[in-house]
């Protein structure tokens, strides 16, 4: 039943793009960790943050003023958006035990890949894989980065993949494309707090992260430059006029850690 209605919810969106467009319509979804409805100038005139890239896109396309989310946090949120139900129909909750998302349930990415779409996604999964290893690491993981790492994005309706398994203060920290992590193990960090930040922050606010193993091509600073580097090489790469693009690019900020 839930697949038939995702189905018909596409395919309806999609012959309103052909009527208008004359082609099945390219999609960019960005998921941003952590962003409040108030930080957005286009939303609120008095932000402090300045977001005239976003203000432009609300200006030049569709502005949603009642929208909502399946939760508050990363994981019901990122659960409902790719499966269409609440987080609570889940077999499993907790990353740590394992994919989140059932082999039989259909994702977005399933559904848009039977209409043609080429399915792509980069950033923060946070919906567990398969854990293999005996021991537990400092993060709660058992991931065998010796293997491939299954049942994350391309286990589950996306042709390909390059990110993260969670959040960018959550240990281990390195990357993932497709299945295969991208370098070893061979770091390890002690974490970082702000207790001691003058203007009183809380321990887990500013540059903050867990400690826990590190791979050698990880630099904290650099990761939410290099998903937006991973993501407009597939879009200038997507060459096949005959496949429409379907893009899901899922931000680690501004969750925590804030490193501009």
């Amino acid at each position: 039943m839930r697949k038939t209605m995702i189905r018909a919810l596409i395919s309806l969106s999609a012959m309103l793009m052909i009527t208008w467009a004359g082609a099945m319509p390219h999609i960019v979804f960005i998921l941003a960790d952590d962003l409040g409805y108030g930080d957005l100038g286009v939303y609120n005139a008095n932000s402090r943050i300045p977001t005239p890239n976003l203000n432009r896109l609300a200006a030049e396309g569709v502005l949603f003023t009642d929208a909502h989310a399946a939760g508050s946090t990363c994981k019901p949120s990122r659960y409902g958006l790719l499966t269409g139900q609440q987080i609570f129909r889940a077999e499993n909750n907790n990353d740590r035990a394992g994919p989140m998302i059932s082999e039989d349930v259909p994702t977005i990415a399933d559904v848009l890949k039977e209409a043609n779409y080429r399915t792509a996604m980069v950033g923060k999964w946070h919906l567990g894989f398969d854990q293999k290893a005996e021991e537990t690491d400092a993060g709660g993981f058992r991931f065998a980065y010796d293997e491939p790492i299954t049942g994350g994005p391309v286990d589950r309706g996306f042709d390909s993949f390059f990110g993260m398994h969670a959040s960018l203060d959550i240990a281990p920290y390195f990357y993932i494309r497709n299945r295969i992590a991208t370098a070893p193990m061979t770091g390890f960090t002690d974490g970082n707090k702000s207790d001691d930040h003058e203007e009183g922050w809380n321990r887990i606010q500013g540059a903050f992260w867990r400690s826990g193993p590190v791979a050698e091509d990880f630099i904290f600073a650099d990761v939410s430059p290099r998903f937006t580097r991973e993501a407009i090489k597939i879009i200038e790469s997507h060459s096949d006029s005959s496949r429409p693009l379907f893009l899901f690019l899922a931000y680690p900020s501004p969750h925590t850690p804030w490193l501009p």
